[in-house]
């Protein structure tokens, strides 16, 4: 039977995972790509890194962008939650800062999670630090909703 999800077990879906995918505007059509994101509780933000390219050019022209991330177990076994909210680009100070709770946060899902992975850890620690200068961001939730369907 498929419901809707209260907003309290959205959170807790974007609390304990980390990837998901970012939905944002470009010439018109809709683009969804893949991240890895952090949510922060204390500010009910999204963060999360790029490169300079075409996510990041886009979401400065249209700053309107949404984030859906699920949890599958089957066909018939499964919650989703979507996010809507403005991209926000963070620099200097800010920018380490988030980046560092972004890092450290991340790890600690990873550490959490009953399937921990350590090389995958180690594989996203070197892909942070290797990143010369990444663009930070953070996505300002305006609305979260999502979906569930129980056996």
């Amino acid at each position: 039977m498929r419901r809707n999800l209260e907003k309290e077990e959205g959170i807790q879906i974007l609390t304990e995972n980390y990837i998901g995918h970012l939905g944002y505007i470009s010439g018109g059509y809709p683009h969804i790509v893949p991240i890895t994101y952090y949510y922060d509780a204390a500010t009910h933000t999204i963060t999360s890194y790029s490169s300079e390219g075409h996510k990041i050019t886009a979401m400065r022209k249209n700053p309107a962008v949404s984030l859906c991330v699920d949890e599958i177990s089957s066909v018939a076994d499964w919650r989703s939650v979507l996010v809507h909210g403005t991209f926000e680009e963070l620099s200097n100070i800010d920018a380490k800062h988030m980046l560092r709770q972004f890092s450290d946060g991340v790890k600690g899902i990873i550490e959490r999670s009953p399937e921990k992975n350590a090389r995958f850890i180690s594989d996203f620690s070197a892909r942070i630090s290797k990143n010369q200068a990444p663009l930070v961001f953070r996505i300002k939730i305006e609305e979260v909703t999502g979906k569930k369907r129980i056996s």
